[in-house]
């Protein structure tokens, strides 16, 4: 099997939806390295303590970034151009303004732009950790920028 790097990220009205989601698949995330925003990951790594307390030889280990408007969105972004995260979980809400929407759009455009799959809903959430995929090596196929990058600019 193969260890997946992946990212959960969730807007506060969302938090309780991807809790329910990992407790409910925590036996393959626990198999994965997690990273999380702010709060986020505080509440992840408690609920996989939580379902892993009684097997052992389970180790929760969740890398926590900043929170997303303090910095998280940004320093996510980086791990995925630097390209340490296989998978992005993000239910972020569609129906309430974020104050750092600018920050939410940037990740989901770097998410796109190096091609990660990503999740903004539970149901595709489950496609993404249900796939075979999970297990194997799998590398994204990344777009030719080279023409964009050796443009002359005058």
């Amino acid at each position: 099997m193969k260890r997946k790097r992946i990212a959960l990220v969730a807007h506060d009205n969302r938090k309780r939806d991807l809790i329910e989601w990992v407790e409910w698949n925590w036996k393959i995330l626990v198999l994965h390295d997690l990273v999380c925003t702010g709060t986020t990951g505080q509440l992840v790594e408690a609920a996989l303590r939580r379902k892993a307390n009684d097997t052992d030889g389970i180790t929760v280990n969740v890398a926590k970034l900043k929170s997303g408007p303090l910095g998280g969105d940004q320093q996510l972004g980086a791990y995925i151009a630097d390209s340490k995260i296989d998978i992005v979980i993000f239910l972020w809400d569609p129906m309430e303004p974020q104050p750092h929407d600018v920050d939410v759009k940037a990740l989901l455009r770097i998410c796109v732009l190096y091609n990660v799959p990503t999740a903004c809903n539970r149901s595709t959430a489950d496609f993404l950790i249900s796939s075979p995929l999970m297990n194997d090596e799998y590398n994204p196929i990344q777009a030719d920028y080279s023409g964009y990058i050796n443009r002359h600019l005058s």
